[in-house]
């Protein structure tokens, strides 16, 4: 299975900051994932030529899960997270991630019912701040909807803003994920035309098996947006398998 985590940037390239969202879609549907985990998404905004982008982009990705999230929302439209699924979802939630006054953040939970079986999947986009993200990552892991599916193989996956590399040995640790995009220097991301710091990050617990992470380096990829998308290929694993080969 495939999945894809990728900052958007509203689908205005970082560089010369044409909004095209066409080329996003491109750089998505190259990779073929299975499950797209996206931060940044307009609706009905100026600057994005008042598209309904979650419609443009759950129909060009033939989803048959979608879930937005509207983490800001203006007089006339709203901007967030999107995830998308190829396959449908059994459970969902919102959970808002706003820190006192800081800007409005969220996470996206959802139990997608995969071929290999049930997957707990959170999308999200984490704050600036490095004490903003901390708290963001123990809030997620001590809600409530959080801990519904918390016995099931759980990826979290997104832009962390994470650049610091703090997360993985503070409340992860704890809580016993496994920092699946390391070393940071593999796994560069931002700004998209010269990535220089690793912002997307993904996080495993349970029996998933990691067969491969990467980072798309396409020459479309860096034109598209100012993030570069982050791809993970696993598998959930099978009881008989070792424990040394689960998360």
């Amino acid at each position: 299975m495939r999945v894809l985590t990728y900052n958007i940037h509203r689908g205005i390239g970082g560089r010369d900051q044409r909004y095209e969202l066409e080329r996003v879609v491109r750089v998505i549907q190259e990779e073929e994932p299975d499950l797209i985990c996206l931060q940044e998404v307009d609706r009905n905004l100026k600057r994005s030529g008042r598209d309904d982008q979650p419609a443009r982009l759950a129909e060009a990705c033939g989803a048959a899960g979608v879930l937005f999230q509207p983490n800001v929302t203006f007089r006339q439209g709203c901007y967030g997270n999107l995830l998308l699924s190829r396959w449908p979802f059994r459970d969902t939630s919102l959970i808002s991630l706003r820190m006192a006054w800081h800007w409005p953040r969220g996470a996206q939970l959802a139990v997608v019912e995969t071929p290999e079986g049930p997957l707990h999947l959170v999308n999200w986009h984490l704050g600036l701040g490095e004490h903003e993200r901390h708290w963001q990552v123990r809030h997620l892991l001590g809600h409530a909807d959080f801990g519904t599916s918390a016995d099931l193989p759980t990826l979290i996956i997104g832009d962390s803003n994470d650049w610091r590399n703090t997360l993985a040995h503070g409340p992860f640790a704890h809580h016993g994920f496994h920092h699946v995009t390391a070393p940071r220097e593999h796994f560069r991301t931002f700004p998209a035309y010269y990535p220089i710091v690793s912002l997307d990050k993904a996080f495993a617990r349970g029996p998933i098996r990691l067969v491969r992470a990467r980072v798309v380096h396409s020459h479309l990829a860096r034109r598209a947006s100012d993030h570069l998308p982050l791809v993970l290929d696993f598998r959930l694993a099978d009881e008989n398998e070792t424990e040394s080969r689960k998360f």
